[in-house]
């Protein structure tokens, strides 16, 4: 095991990446996108090509919904070298820190190695992206990274309902917790609502309280796609890939 030669604070997040000398290696963040593999940009698919190994955040790379994206883009990356790599989403902060250090220092063996790595990350690489994390650590530790963007999953949804999200001088919110959405739902202009799970019921009932329209997508581009464009049709319980949104009146 190499000395310990990274200390990264940022955010409340420590990084310790043991490491060598960096060497000739990139490593690409690439955005899949909300789920239609059409819509992947130019840059992701020849990046994706150009890479030497591709890695995914799952423990089995076959299960992720970004590679799935990015195999019915691109089939030919069934032949390309593929790893997956478990990311928590758990609240414990040390338990997903040591899986966010793991990932790096396995990446960054890679890229000592010279390796092109390219890592699968579904939506856009800068938005609650789990792959952040990795690419700080990476990054902190000398060795280069870049980012490749992804079309956004509330861009994709807004396509979808054949609808616009802000025009003009119109405010455009993001609500990321379904926390935020009292004191959100106050605010000018269009609001999106992400990542609902159980917590659905209130925050439709929060809706309504503050009578406002709401418009549902759900699994967009993906199989199972769903649109739901007023309170009453919408479920208690929509899937993970859901989103909200929310229009003043």
């Amino acid at each position: 095991m190499h000395e310990c030669m990274l200390e990264k604070k940022e955010e409340g997040l420590t990084g310790c990446v043991d490491r060598v000398t960096p060497g000739t290696g990139v490593l690409y963040g690439i955005g899949v996108g909300p789920g239609d593999p059409e819509l992947l940009t130019l840059k992701a698919v020849r990046r994706m090509r150009e890479c030497d190994i591709l890695m995914v955040p799952t423990a089995d790379y076959q299960d992720s919904v970004a590679w799935q994206i990015a195999v019915r883009a691109v089939p030919e990356l069934k032949a390309k070298a593929c790893v997956g790599v478990p990311i928590l989403m758990v609240r414990d902060a040390g338990a997903r820190r040591a899986a966010h250090e793991a990932a790096a220092l396995r990446v960054t063996e890679l890229l000592d190695q010279g390796m092109r790595v390219g890592f699968l990350n579904l939506g856009d690489v800068t938005l609650y992206a789990s792959y952040l994390y990795i690419h700080r650590l990476v990054r902190a530790g000398g060795y280069r990274a870049e980012l490749v963007n992804g079309i956004p999953s509330f861009c994709a949804a807004a396509a979808a309902l054949g609808e616009g999200l802000a025009e003009g001088s119109d405010e455009l919110h993001i609500l990321s917790q379904p926390g935020q959405v009292p004191e959100g739902l106050s605010f000018p202009g269009t609001k999106i609502v992400m990542k609902l799970g159980k917590h659905f019921p209130q925050v439709r009932e929060a809706i309504r309280t503050a009578g406002a329209d709401a418009m549902l997508v759900e699994n967009c581009g993906l199989p199972g796609e769903r649109l739901c464009r007023s309170l009453d049709e919408m479920e208690d319980e929509p899937g993970y890939y859901s989103l909200l949104i929310v229009k003043d009146r």
